[in-house]
């Protein structure tokens, strides 16, 4: 009986001493409401359809993702993670607040670590996250935010990684960069960054990662010697230089590819770089010999110099790491022979080294494909100054008597073209001088491009002045040697032949890759200059965007007599998916795209219009848009496939064909004409009827606008294609046949900037989503935070959000 009347009131304690714990470990109620909040303002995604009111989110592991969880300490919220669906996701609606979100961020105080990516956010980032002074780790990659980065996070003391990539951040880089004294990543890649490198980067003494490659950035690279801990420094494609960056000895990873660094490579420094895996300074202005020693850094996997201007010998005894297993040396001025350790034979370390003047055969053998002349080499070494080593230990004998004579001649030559030059200054300042009184002054506006008007950067607050690079799953731009492009299309055989027409020929291919390729050959006529040639190229080798049919690379065909580019070939994607029209006006039953591919089509068409007209400079207008140009790959992502390559406007005018007025980027009311093609693809696009005429246009413009100036829906209705007409939405249709019209407006400036379609189309995708319905309806219900709260967007235009 003792033992007995000991059990009972144990018994009796042990539920309620449960309930204590269970009660002291549920998180706060506040911090519940949050998370419902921020659920709200996120449109209620996909990613987020678990959460709910009865969600336990600190210990209910049921509701939990690999994409959207949370993670507590105690009673409080102290990581969240929310992964949206990456690439392409679209910008939440304009009634997103990016102030309000920050707000409701704030009442979780104990965060710590935040992810938010690819969830479509925009707007400038707030200063206010200075109030979530717990952040040791963040990441919103793959948003739409734009400005600069806000002076709140110099107060982030714990912040040890800020990762922002793949947005619109824009502004230079904030020399409080160096006062974050933990800050270990900071990655900034594929943004609109400008202008220097702050010297504070210095100071960031617990950097390990520095990733800003993808921006616009200028000037010099701070010494980063000091930086003990850094081990990434990523700077591709910016336009830095032109001096080589002093980097500590534990750096593992350099990536200096497409920036403006020249001179030669520091030998001794990159000799000591003991732990460096990855060196890639191709697309610069390197010039000098090629340091032998970067083939025996003891831990180097993977070397790029490519596309420099690298001179010196190759020799079969050269040594390699032990860890090579990739070298590119294409494009530079390299002679002699391939090392062993690289020839096919050896099989450790694969080589592409075409477009030099190697021999095809010696101690290293090995295929070293396409190679210039010898003579070819040694006159552009000495045209940037190269004296080749043949030359540079000949006879000394006479040498002083010859350099006072040459010495004598070069001063002569100097002070007569020093006469020459004032007298022509002169002359020219006194036409300029009468040409200025003889005409009345102009206005500061008129200094103005004509490429970005006003209207441009007010219609792009939203969505940025320019978008960034899509270019996801895109080979990276390279140069193409002749030998790869003859195997690619069996030697430009016959049945590879798209096409030809006024620019040159059009072949399909296959690189030995496997990758499909088409390939765009122009002739070059003798006038065309290497600097010419060089600023198509560069302008070319932007031309990447997940809505391009993308350029690839390039390809010079040389003269062996004097080394003068005869031929180019431009190397794009293929795409061989058939065209737009296939799959509307023209497809078969079953093959017609349903509403909601339609329109996701067009936003994409329009996005690859926008980057066109904003994501390069200069922008490209005029661009002839046909929907049978519109290409579809193999996931129905709609490409452009056709566009005002300046290049091949000059070929046209070179042969007579007379080609554009006006270069690409001045074409009057070039971006108006683009809306009004995309206008008439966009109408076949909702009625499903083949347009072929100006005519039919016209006609079809008309009963368009008879329709929506009808209440009745079934009036729209009967304009719609009858296949899908069952599946979309009155609202949906009626959106996109509201900025169908306002594209065809017979005035230019009546047309709607490309800013303003992407938001009408991507509302009427919107509303055709919740048109058909999905688990939202259901939740709403049961939460009090429903989306039938937020207000809808309009259709119209979108407001200024700033």
């Amino acid at each position: 009986m003792a033992i007995g009347s000991c059990r009972h009131p144990l018994l009796i304690l042990l539920p309620l001493l449960l309930a204590m714990v269970h009660e002291s470990t549920q998180l706060q109620s506040s911090q519940t409401w949050s998370l419902l909040k921020i659920q709200q303002l996120l449109n209620y995604p996909p990613v987020l359809s678990t959460w709910s009111n009865y969600t336990d989110f600190c210990y209910g592991g049921d509701y939990k993702t690999s994409s959207a969880f949370v993670e507590c300490y105690g009673d409080s919220v102290t990581q969240l993670h929310i992964i949206g669906s990456g690439a392409g996701v679209p910008p939440l609606p304009k009634t997103f607040s990016i102030d309000a979100f920050f707000t409701t961020l704030t009442r979780l105080p104990d965060l710590r670590v935040l992810t938010l990516t690819g969830l479509g956010l925009w707007g400038p980032l707030p200063g206010k996250v200075s109030r979530l002074a717990s952040l040791e780790i963040v990441n919103v990659s793959g948003n739409y935010l734009y400005g600069a980065l806000p002076d709140g996070l110099s107060r982030l003391g714990n912040l040890q990684t800020f990762i922002a990539d793949d947005n619109l951040l824009s502004g230079e880089l904030p020399g409080w960069l160096g006062k974050l004294p933990s800050l270990a990543v900071l990655s900034l890649h594929n943004n609109s960054l400008q202008g220097p490198l702050p010297e504070s980067v210095a100071d960031m003494a617990a950097l390990r990662t520095l990733s800003l490659a993808g921006n616009n950035l200028t000037g010099g690279v701070p010494d980063l010697s000091s930086l003990k801990n850094l081990q990434v420094v990523d700077l591709a494609n910016n336009s830095l230089g032109p001096a080589f960056p002093r980097l500590g000895r534990k750096v593992a990873t350099v990536v200096l590819a497409g920036n403006r660094f020249a001179d030669g490579l520091p030998a001794g420094e990159l000799a000591s770089l003991y732990l460096l895996e990855r060196l890639d300074v191709s697309r610069n202005r390197f010039v000098g010999p090629f340091p032998p020693a970067l083939l025996a850094l003891p831990s180097v996997r993977y070397l790029s110099v490519a596309g420099n201007r690298l001179t010196g010998m190759l020799a079969a005894n050269m040594s390699c790491g032990d860890n090579l297993r990739f070298v590119d040396v294409s494009s530079n001025l390299l002679t002699g022979t391939v090392p062993s350790c690289l020839s096919a034979a050896s099989r450790k370390a694969a080589l592409a080294a075409a477009a030099n003047c190697l021999s095809p055969s010696g101690g290293g053998g090995g295929d070293v494909g396409w190679q210039h002349p010898a003579l070819f080499c040694q006159n552009q070494a000495l045209a940037v100054g190269i004296v080749p080593p043949d030359q540079a230990g000949r006879g000394k004998k006479g040498g002083a008597a010859k350099a006072w004579l040459v010495a004598g001649v070069v001063a002569g030559a100097l002070a007569a073209a020093v006469l020459v030059a004032v007298a022509v200054f002169l002359a020219v300042r006194k036409v300029t001088m009468r040409r200025a009184k003889a005409r009345p002054p102009r206005r500061l506006v008129e200094h103005a491009s004509s490429a970005y008007p006003s209207q441009f950067f007010a219609d792009a607050r939203y969505i940025s002045q320019t978008v960034k690079l899509g270019a996801l799953g895109i080979p990276a731009y390279r140069s193409f040697s002749l030998v790869e492009l003859e195997a690619a299309t069996n030697n430009f055989e016959v049945s590879c032949l798209l096409g030809q027409d006024a620019h040159g020929q059009m072949y399909r291919g296959t690189l030995s890759n496997g990758t499909a390729v088409t390939i765009r050959s122009l002739r070059v006529k003798r006038s065309q200059t290497s600097q010419s040639l060089n600023r198509h190229i560069e302008m070319i080798s932007k031309l990447r965007h997940r809505h391009l049919v993308s350029a690839l690379g390039h390809c010079f065909e040389y003269n062996l007599d004097d080394a003068t580019v005869t031929q180019l070939y431009l190397v794009f994607e293929y795409v061989h998916n058939g065209n737009l029209r296939s799959r509307i006006s023209q497809g078969t039953e079953g093959r017609r795209l349903p509403w909601v591919q339609r329109i996701s089509t067009v936003i994409g068409v329009a996005k690859g219009i926008q980057f066109l007209h904003g994501g390069i400079m200069p922008g490209l207008f005029a661009n002839n848009l046909k929907i049978t140009n519109i290409l579809l790959d193999q996931n129905l992502v709609a490409k452009i496939g056709s566009y005002n390559i300046p290049i091949l406007a000059e070929t046209a005018k070179s042969e007579g064909g007379g080609g554009n007025k006006y270069p690409s980027d001045r074409v009057p009311n070039g971006d108006k004409m683009d809306i009004y093609d995309f206008g008439v693809i966009l109408l076949e696009v909702v009625s499903g009827r083949p347009i072929t005429s100006i005519h039919e246009v016209e006609i079809m413009r008309e009963q368009l606008q008879s329709a929506l100036t009808s209440e009745s829906p079934s009036r729209r209705r009967l304009l719609v294609d009858p296949s899908v007409g069952r599946s979309c939405s009155d609202e949906s249709a009626r959106t996109a046949m509201e900025i169908c019209l306002r594209c065809l407006a017979k005035e230019a400036a009546q047309r709607p900037s490309v800013e303003d379609v992407l938001w009408n189309l991507q509302f009427a995708a919107q509303v055709q989503d919740d048109w058909r319905g999905d688990s939202r309806s259901q939740s709403s219900e049961e939460s009090p935070l429903s989306p039938s709260q937020i207000p809808r967007a309009s259709n119209t235009a979108p407001a200024d959000a700033a």
